[in-house]
């Protein structure tokens, strides 16, 4: 629209930008935001942080909260791209892998005097070491309970 205006009738773009922006917000709902990875990501981890610090607290609790959203959460190993059977998490970056395909490429990778950069698009991590992984049992048992249904 703006190439083809003369330079005295070009709109307003600042006011077009803000018009478009705010239809576009008031389409977002909570219910996008549940579905959002990251922020479900982001649920899981302080789930497992409150796990680590309240032993108390009962398995029955963390399951019931992942049956509500396993449906969402990404059980595909971004290595191997097939449902995970033992994922395990990056300390690092929260990034989690099939265990036997990370750790074959680290392996094959210390063997190329090489460091091994998270296989997750996007992440910045590049010097993933197998010290750095810990099994992620919250994930395990969702896949767990997925596989039961």
């Amino acid at each position: 629209q703006v190439k083809r205006e003369k330079p005295e009738n070009i709109p307003d773009l600042k006011y077009l930008v803000n018009e478009k922006f705010t239809a576009l917000e008031s389409k977002n709902s909570d219910s996008d935001l549940q579905r959002n990875e990251k922020y479900i990501y982001f649920k899981d981890q302080v789930k497992e942080m409150r796990k680590q610090y309240n032993d108390n607290e009962a398995i029955e609790q963390i399951d019931e909260d992942i049956a509500v959203t396993q449906s969402q959460m990404n059980f595909i190993c971004p290595i191997t791209q097939v449902k995970m059977k033992r994922p395990v998490r990056n300390k690092v970056c929260g990034h989690t892998y099939e265990e036997d395909a990370i750790l074959k490429i680290i392996q094959t990778r210390k063997q190329q005097k090489k460091k091994v950069r998270c296989p997750k698009i996007g992440c910045s991590h590049a010097d993933v070491k197998g010290s750095d992984l810990v099994p992620d049992e919250a994930l395990k048992r969702a896949i767990d309970s997925k596989n039961k249904q």
